[in-house]
């Protein structure tokens, strides 16, 4: 074949493989972005505990020092509260709801967030996680 005749199937041949690398990239980032939400819901019904345990803690709370032990732990329930809705309106900061739930492509920008906002998650639900397991652990022996 002539290079002229090569050429036209050169072109094709790269577009298609630039359509299957954008389509694979907006895959990933949208398998990464249901990651990031899956963990988000998971931790997200753990508020009413943390809410919940708060409550019980804060009635225990006193100088003494199993009182003291009450409220460090009512306080690490509260700092993951917190964290959460830091976390929430951080996130809701830099992702719009296209992004966040019909997987749209995102800027190489929003990309590197969107990794710095997995790793986030991750702390926050280990947070969460462990300041309720500490709380209901001491109202247990109390």
């Amino acid at each position: 074949m002539k290079k002229s005749t090569l050429l036209p199937f050169f072109l094709i041949f790269v577009l298609l493989c630039t359509a299957c690398k954008t389509n694979t990239e907006k895959n990933q980032d949208s398998t990464q972005m249901e990651e990031v939400m899956k963990i988000h819901d998971e931790v997200m019904p753990k508020m009413g505990t943390l809410s919940k345990l708060v409550a019980e803690l804060k009635e225990k709370v006193d100088t003494t020092a199993v009182g003291q032990q009450y409220g460090t732990a009512m306080k690490d329930l509260q700092d993951a509260n917190k964290a959460m809705m830091d976390w929430m309106r951080g996130f809701g900061d830099r992702f719009d709801s296209d992004e966040i739930l019909n997987g749209k492509a995102l800027s190489a920008q929003k990309q590197k967030w969107l990794n710095e906002e997995e790793e986030k998650v991750q702390a926050l639900k280990e947070q969460i996680n462990t300041s309720i397991e500490k709380a209901e652990a001491l109202l247990n022996k109390g």
